[in-house]
């Protein structure tokens, strides 16, 4: 009965969902084509790529590690995202010798993250510089992980953190041993449950879709961008959408018979029950008196 249900309903409204699909694709593809062709696809620098670059100097200036950390997620877009972004704090960091830790979860995570991290000193002409033991596989296990990168900033005094990716009840227990450190902390998750405890311990976090922002910032490759942007363009719409459609709910509401007559269930054009637009408008019309 479920599933017949279920099939009745998306074959009602499933048009809906592959429209909305199709324009959010379309728009996507569109801001990647242009972001290929040309540099006319922009974002604005955010103000947590200002706190990034004042970590770093102030790990250089201290001659203390940098420490960053891409959560427990698996090698998915998250993972990349929070890569892309760890990429650009390890090219800083190898322009001014500063050292880093690059702590790892998942074992997939950590073989991508070694090698863009060689490539990344490769590119800065400084290949000797590169230590393979400052990218670590540490452990698959959620609190033996969170154990260790806490090890880690205590040992070797930290002087920022880059915590960025999949977080979960590991997050403040690594925040709060970076505060003890007196370590700058810049985060972002995509669990909002964990988002307040980064905001209370950690000194800026990338909030919602900054964190993608960033790393297309950062990046500067052409599918970021674009898909950045052409989810941006089908938002808007779906915004103006939705305002229309209110609107135009309301109006079709209030163009109809008053709430009294339908609750007295009188006839209404000829109908011997209200329909279920007038039912919901009484009931929120009852809502709004008390």
């Amino acid at each position: 009965m479920d599933i017949e249900n279920g099939f009745l309903q998306y074959k009602q409204y499933g048009w809906m969902l592959i429209g909305t699909v199709s324009i959010a694709l379309v728009f996507v593809l569109f801001n990647v084509a242009r972001a290929k062709k040309s540099s006319a696809v922009t974002i604005r620098r955010i103000a947590g790529l200002d706190q990034i670059d004042e970590a770093v100097g102030r790990a250089t200036e201290t001659a203390r590690p940098v420490l960053m950390s891409p959560g427990l997620g698996v090698l998915d877009g998250i993972a990349v995202q929070a890569l892309t972004i760890f990429a650009s704090i390890a090219r800083s960091a190898a322009r001014f010798g500063t050292p880093i830790r690059l702590l790892n979860f998942d074992a997939a995570v950590f073989g991508v993250a070694q090698e863009m991290i060689r490539d990344v000193y490769l590119s800065e002409g400084v290949p000797e510089q590169f230590d393979p033991d400052s990218v670590r596989f540490v452990s698959d296990r959620q609190f033996a992980y969170a154990s260790a990168v806490a090890g880690v900033i205590h040992r070797e005094k930290v002087a920022a953190t880059f915590m960025m990716g999949e977080f979960f009840a590991e997050s403040l227990i690594m925040a709060e041993n970076a505060n003890m450190v007196g370590a700058i902390q810049v985060a972002a998750t995509t669990q909002v449950t964990q988002t307040p405890f980064f905001v209370a311990a950690c000194d800026y976090v990338l909030l919602g879709d900054e964190f993608y922002a960033a790393s297309a910032y950062l990046g500067r490759q052409p599918v970021l961008l674009g898909s950045l942007v052409g989810v941006d363009w089908a938002k808007m719409m779906f915004m103006l959408f939705l305002i229309v459609a209110v609107i135009w709910h309301s109006v079709q509401a209030l163009g109809g018979v008053s709430p009294d007559e339908v609750a007295k269930g009188n006839v209404v054009e000829g109908q011997e029950h209200p329909s279920k637009d007038q039912l919901f408008f009484v009931y929120i019309t009852k809502l709004s008196r008390e």
